[in-house]
């Protein structure tokens, strides 16, 4: 089985680590791109906060490996 990472806002990513999800927090365009460049090779699903996702841009949503959600609002 693979990773599961959540990109985001601290705050609305850190209660994800009780589930053994692997938490990148990054509070700002740079730190979403950044932990994305920086994903593990074994990630299977990413879940982005909205900030995340616009920081990223389409191109990274639409991208066939790794599964990609974005939280809702």
């Amino acid at each position: 089985m693979g990773t599961v990472v959540a990109i985001g806002e601290g705050t609305k990513t850190s209660g994800f680590a009780l589930a053994g999800v692997l938490v990148r927090p990054a509070d700002d365009p740079d730190g979403v791109r950044a932990a994305w460049g920086e994903l593990p090779g074994d990630v299977t699903l990413v879940i982005l906060t909205q900030a995340a996702a616009a920081a990223l841009g389409p191109a990274a949503l639409d991208a066939p490996h790794p599964l990609t959600v974005v939280m809702p609002p």
